[in-house]
Formats: C-alpha cells, structure tokens, sequence
C-alpha cells in the first residue's frame, strides 16, 4: 500500500478547490505594529498587516514586552511541566485571579490556548452532568463544536441567534433534564452578537446551563474590557464565561471563569488541563499585564472604535461589498475561492497589504471574503491606503462591487447571515 498517496490526494482534493493555504512569513515589529516584515523568495519587504487578532496592539505594548521580558529573565523560558507536577508558579496563579475578578466570577482556570478551553472544558462539564442535553448554536467555532463531539453527550444545533428555535428545544427537553447552552458573544466571521439576555432568559426558564464564549470580545467591550456580558451587564447570568489571552490581550492562552465547583471540577477532571504542560509564567505575567492595563485604560478601546467605523464608511463609499456587522470585524464579501485567494495574494505582492482570505470550512461556500480587522494604530492614511489598494485589485480582478444584493436574508427587522448547517459536533 502506498500510504503517502493517500495524504498527497488530501493534498491535492484542497488544491483543486482553491482551498489550499499558504501561510506568509512574518516578522512583527515592536514600536510599528501593524507594520512587519514579509520573508519571501523574492527577499524581504515591509507590509501592513490587516488581519491581526491583535485587536488593541496589547502584544507590542512596553509594559506588557517588559513584564514578559522580566519575568523571563527571573522564572526562566518554560513552566517545568503540568500544572499537576511542577507547572504552577506565581504568575499564573495571580493570572486567575485577574481574570475571576475581570469578569466577577469566584474562580478562574487557564489553558494553553482558546482551543484547548473550549473542547477541555465543554466535554468535561457535559460529561459530569448526568444525561447532559447539549444546545449548540450552529455557528459556533470549532473548537466549541469538538468539545460537544468529544462529550459523548446528545446535542440539539439552533438556529444561528435564533431564540425561538432554541426555546422550542428547550422545552421539548423538558426542565428536569441537564441542559447545556454554548454560544458565542461575537461571531468573528459576520461581526455579529448573540443576543445574550433573551438565551439567559431562557436557560432560567428551562432550567439550563450556559457557557459563552468572549474569545472575539475580551478586552474590546465592556468598562473594564470584560466582554459583551460586561457592556450588556449580564455576566452575572453567565454559568461559564469563556476567553483568550491570545487576541486583545495581545499574548497566548485561554481560560474560564465560573463558580469554583465547576472551575474544580474541569481543573480535576479534563485530560486537555491535566495533561498539557502550563502556560509559561512570562506569558502569564504578560497577559495579567495587558488585562490590568486593560481594566482601566479606555484609550486603545477608543481608537479601535474610531478607526473601525472609519474603515467601514471609507470602504463602504468605495462601493465595496462590506458585510454587515455590528463589532470591530469588517468582512468584504469575495464570493469566490478562487478570487478571494488572488485577491490576497495581489494584495501582498502588489501593494505590501496582508488580509488572509476566508474560504470554507470557515465559512459557507459562495461567502468567501476578506476578514478585515483595524487597530487604534491604523492610521487614517492608512486606511485610505488599503481602500485605494482594494479598489485596484477589485478592478485588476473583475471582483464585483456593492450592488445592493447582498447574500443576507432578512429576518423579522432585522438582516442575519445566511445559515449554513453545522459540520459535526
């Protein structure tokens, strides 16, 4: 049997529906961010990187490098091992406690990434419940949808913010049942919100379990960067409150916050926490810098709001297909694989502008897009910059502009995007 066959059909299954991804080879610099420096066969060029999770520019931020910096240089580069033998040192210790009081919650549990605190703790809380019900919106990331997969328990997938599916699910599950509602604050593809109190309403009224995830919203919303629960003031309401280190807060990581019995309970129970090595305590010293600065500082929140509408209107009076959103992403429909990978690419090699394109899985088929996302440090030129550099490869391409008909539906008065059943889970 040729077994290296089967891989390169993989392989070529992704070429041939333009799928396939090539990652750039970046070097970041501090003091320029968005600015780095692109590596390619060609040499090395500066470019503007559009596209960065790095919502606040928090990973360039001098307190933040001096706090990882420090803590390096006193604790060393690793954590020595799992938290269960010798991984737990100070640093992260402090860490849970900023985030436990960051979003008013007894406890708080870090992972070695968002990922990992999504599928660890989603699978244990579901398995520790008895007969466990889990309600799935169908547009959860996927790591969210791995830890229902890895639960072993039932679950029900509603409707994309759809309130009225999920209480018919609710009810025919029945009070009495364990019920499980994960959701997600900001859905980082449309830039849309969940509508959080009306789901917390709902789990009251059925008696259920919620677990959300703030991934796309920590540090960005909220007086003290808590999130959409924290600007909405329903944290409180929240079981589970889920986040990442590794996007506003500009380092690496995830957690979660709740009642210490369950925090206790996924810190015993999940072999994604119990057997992965901790967080290095210059990265936890780094993220509880940023989430500290974060909590009283509204300067960087204030420019990414700016200068995110402003990219929205330059762009949008350029008569590009900017998708709705409600948040700080601003998605460009392509509606072509193929296009959306040239996009980029002349995007790059043309006009130094990194924006990875978005294609399926990621997101339906026919809404492939450009997943832009501006910082405070994105400057108004440059701003005008990356429209000019848009509307130029728009036209090189045959790229369609704004008409009007957008793939959008409406729904009562409001526009959702269009639903695309859940994969797996």
């Amino acid at each position: 049997m040729n077994y290296q066959r089967f891989f390169e059909d993989a392989i070529n299954q992704l070429h041939a529906e333009r799928r396939y991804r090539v990652f750039a080879n970046l070097e970041r610099i501090v003091g320029a961010f968005p600015r780095a420096l692109w590596h390619s066969h060609n040499g090395t060029q500066e470019i503007t990187v559009w596209c960065s999770n790095d919502y606040l520019g928090m990973g360039q931020h001098p307190d933040v490098v001096a706090a990882f910096q420090k803590t390096a240089g006193t604790m060393g580069s690793g954590a020595g091992g799992t938290r269960n033998i010798s991984g737990t040192n100070s640093p992260l210790v402090d860490l849970e406690h900023e985030l436990a009081d960051l979003h008013g919650k007894e406890s708080a549990l870090v992972f070695t990434s968002g990922f990992i605190s999504n599928e660890a703790s989603i699978s244990t809380i579901a398995r520790l419940l008895p007969n466990c019900l889990i309600l799935s919106d169908e547009l959860n990331h996927a790591s969210m949808i791995e830890g229902v997969r890895r639960s072993g328990a039932e679950k029900k997938i509603f409707r994309h913010n759809d309130v009225a599916h999920l209480e018919s699910l609710l009810q025919a599950a029945g009070r009495e049942r364990a019920k499980l509602i994960v959701f997600e604050s900001v859905y980082s593809m449309d830039g849309d919100i969940a509508p959080i109190a009306q789901i917390a309403d709902l789990a009251k009224k059925y008696n259920a379990m919620t677990y959300i995830d703030e991934v796309h919203a920590v540090g960005m919303y909220g007086q003290r960067g808590g999130g959409i629960t924290e600007r909405e003031g329903l944290a409180d309401r929240i079981d589970i409150i889920e986040g990442t280190l590794a996007k506003a807060f500009g380092t690496l990581g995830g957690y979660i916050s709740g009642p210490s019995a369950v925090i206790d309970a996924v810190r015993s129970y999940a072999p994604g926490f119990i057997f992965t090595t901790a967080l290095p305590p210059a990265l936890a010293a780094a993220a509880a810098t940023a989430i500290r600065h974060l909590k009283t500082s509204q300067v960087e929140r204030d420019g990414q709001k700016r200068q995110a509408a402003r990219t929205k209107e330059v762009l949008s009076a350029a008569r590009l297909p900017v998708m709705p959103s409600e948040t700080h992403i601003v998605p460009i429909l392509v509606g072509n694989p193929e296009l959306c990978k040239m996009a980029t690419d002349r995007l790059l090699g043309v006009h130094g502008i990194y924006i990875q394109p978005i294609n399926y899985p990621t997101v339906p088929r026919g809404t492939e897009r450009l997943r832009i996302t501006p910082t405070p440090f994105h400057t108004d030129e440059l701003i005008d910059t990356l429209r000019d550099a848009l509307v130029e490869t728009w036209d090189a391409l045959g790229i369609p502009y704004d008409t009007g008909d957008k793939p959008m539906v409406a729904e009562s008065d409001r526009i959702v995007p269009l639903l695309v059943p859940q994969s797996g889970g």
